[in-house]
């Protein structure tokens, strides 16, 4: 489907000095060309964002415009998409290095006010992957063109995956249908509103967290308020699990590892008379260590039991483990570091702070080497935004910048081995 070019994209070059090396020249060259364009498919991706699982608009969007690079993208079972360009492997004879997208948009009603919001009401790119997934189409097709002109001596795979925001993850689906076979290395960006356009955030070892959903449902005998010790008080037990539980995982787990329920639901009750029968808490549990994640379920359901005891209640635990940590390489996140000056400017680079926020980019890097990176977002002196809002607004350089940096990162990545 044609896209129309953008007529109002602000160039990166005012925030980044020209690039130095002449290779490096040329990739920057090569990305700018692309500029108007790649804004223009993130403005009608934000416009037509699609839940997870259900991303094949977004997928047709990116496999016509990499065919019409001459490129030969391969569709995943359902929604998402790999693509290779380049040799199989890299300088070294390694695998290739990936470069991956999120396709799926989020549950959310879309309050951006710009003429490219969301027309599918109560769902928006509110968590920037339409800036994702433009970034390593940009990066692909500057590739694509250095393949064609025999200039591209690195292996390059691309991965648009499905379902991110959903746990455990599209990514896993990605991994169970080969689509990281053959790859050595992988890195993707993510957006950060609270960064500056042209700036990029890392940090070696864990840069996010595991994200687990957890329900504990109550049953009891119910009873009168008069009356509760000739019943099962399940209220009073619910509030207990909810005040103490969190403690007791501070101090069951080592304090070091982050580990951090939180309770987002609370449901029990119609009366203010009645002690109820049933009612169910729900949250999550997240842990910024792997080891101590695969800990955390057993002191979880035994802290949950341990608490109601004495109540008379019955507990039903429920534990989805989500997504472990996304731990960055050390030798890739130098990658991205390097390719980051390189494209960016010698002080683009800037220490992250580790978050709570899971991400299913974790599942990759179970399997072979990489890193993510934060992207800058913020326009210079401009509002700061959060991700997960309907009111999110990114500065639209961050896609040139995106664009560059994978690019570079992949090219960089190869000759490292």
């Amino acid at each position: 489907m044609p896209v129309q070019p953008s007529a109002d994209v602000l160039p990166l070059d005012s925030l980044r000095p020209a690039p130095a090396a002449p290779a490096v020249r040329r990739l920057a060259e090569l990305v700018a060309d692309l500029r108007d364009e790649l804004v223009a498919i993130r403005r009608d991706l934000h416009a037509h964002p699609e839940l997870a699982r259900t991303e094949e608009r977004t997928t047709r969007v990116v496999a016509e415009r990499l065919r019409a690079a001459g490129l030969a993208p391969e569709l995943l079972p359902g929604s998402g998409l790999v693509c290779d360009i380049g040799p199989s492997h890299a300088v070294s004879g390694r695998g290739r290095v990936g470069l991956r997208a999120d396709l799926d948009a989020l549950p959310v009603l879309d309050e951006c006010g710009l003429p490219w919001t969301s027309g599918h009401r109560g769902v928006a790119h509110a968590c920037g992957h339409d800036v994702h997934t433009t970034a390593v189409l940009g990066a692909g097709l500057a590739l694509a063109e250095l393949a064609a002109a025999g200039e591209l001596t690195t292996g390059v795979r691309l991965v648009f995956q499905p379902a991110e925001e959903v746990q455990p993850g599209g990514s896993l689906d990605v991994i169970r249908a080969g689509g990281i076979d053959g790859v050595a290395t992988i890195f993707a960006v993510h957006c950060d509103p609270k960064l500056d356009v042209g700036q990029v955030g890392t940090r070696i070892g864990p840069i996010t967290s595991a994200s687990d959903e957890v329900t504990v449902t109550f049953t009891g005998p119910g009873g009168h308020t008069s009356r509760p010790h000739l019943t099962g008080d399940l209220v009073f037990a619910m509030a207990q699990v909810v005040t103490q539980v969190p403690a007791i995982l501070g101090r069951r787990l080592d304090p070091r590892s982050g580990v951090n329920l939180t309770w987002g639901a609370i449901q029990a009750g119609t009366a203010h008379n009645v002690i109820p029968g049933t009612g169910h808490v729900r949250g999550t549990l997240r842990c910024l260590d792997v080891r101590a994640w695969e800990k955390a379920s057993q002191v979880f359901h035994d802290a949950v039991e341990q608490v109601v005891a004495p109540f008379g209640v019955e507990v039903e635990i429920r534990h989805q483990r989500g997504v472990p940590p996304v731990e960055n390489d050390e030798r890739a996140t130098g990658v991205l570091e390097a390719a980051a000056r390189d494209v960016l400017g010698e002080h683009a680079v800037t220490l992250t702070e580790q978050s709570l926020g899971g991400e299913d980019f974790a599942w990759y890097l179970t399997r072979v080497p990489g890193a993510m990176a934060r992207l800058g977002t913020r326009t210079p002196g401009g509002r700061t935004y959060d991700i997960h809002q309907g009111d999110l607004v990114v500065d639209e350089r961050a896609v040139e910048a995106g664009a560059l940096l994978l690019a570079r990162a992949a090219l960089v990545a190869g000759a490292r081995g």
